[in-house]
């Protein structure tokens, strides 16, 4: 019998890996449906009537959809794992503005830095890494005194993050710079249920690929 979740991906999205790492984290049963990006699966009239946008991923929960993968970390953390997002003010407050970091100079730096060096797109790479590296530097600062984004636990706040942040050196932003990402990351990877995103061998990741 098919899970009521359904997640629409595409392995090397990271936008995708964030409702689908989370989904895993949390232990929230759902079945991956993958959609064929190179082949325009984006684009057909039945994936539109899910997201007019044509972009994954897309969450289907029974006859409801969502859209925009910082909309489903927050919906499936509600719904279905509440330790995931703090209720009180203060750190509700304070997951949100690391969801808006990754919507903003995460998506415009590492993500789209890694997007013309997988994806090939026509983007200016000088800004991307300069944009990706003002990311890091505050990212680096808010780990200065807990071990997650958002406190003494990881939240929705890290796993919305993590993906364009670990996978960073494949849009030539190093990490070298940021002791305290790395080991965040180090963390994350560690608890139960990761599951990576598909890594690639371009970027600063192509001198280190066996």
């Amino acid at each position: 019998m098919p899970n009521q979740i359904r997640i629409h991906h595409f392995p090397k999205s990271g936008h995708a890996h964030r409702a689908l790492v989370f989904a895993k984290l949390a232990g929230i049963a759902h079945d991956a449906v993958h959609v064929d990006l190179a082949a325009g699966a984006h684009k057909t009239p039945e994936f539109l009537a899910f997201n007019p946008n044509g972009q994954v991923p897309v969450l289907e929960d029974g006859d409801t959809v969502i859209t925009d993968s910082n909309a489903i970390l927050v919906y499936l953390a509600r719904k279905y794992a509440p330790d995931w997002m703090p209720t009180d003010p203060e750190g509700e407050a304070t997951v949100q503005r690391w969801l808006t970091l990754a919507a903003g100079e995460v998506a415009f730096g590492s993500a789209a830095a890694r997007l013309i060096t997988v994806f090939g797109a026509p983007l200016d790479a000088e800004f991307c890494a300069s944009v990706a590296n003002r990311a890091m530097a505050k990212i680096e600062a808010g780990l200065a005194n807990d071990p997650w984004l958002a406190g003494a636990q990881p939240t929705v706040a890290d796993v919305a993050i993590y993906s364009y942040t670990a996978h960073a050196p494949e849009g030539n932003v190093s990490l070298a710079p940021y002791p305290r990402v790395r080991a965040w990351i180090d963390r994350f990877e560690a608890l139960d249920g990761f599951e990576p995103m598909p890594a690639t061998s371009v970027g600063l990741r192509a001198d280190t690929a066996a």
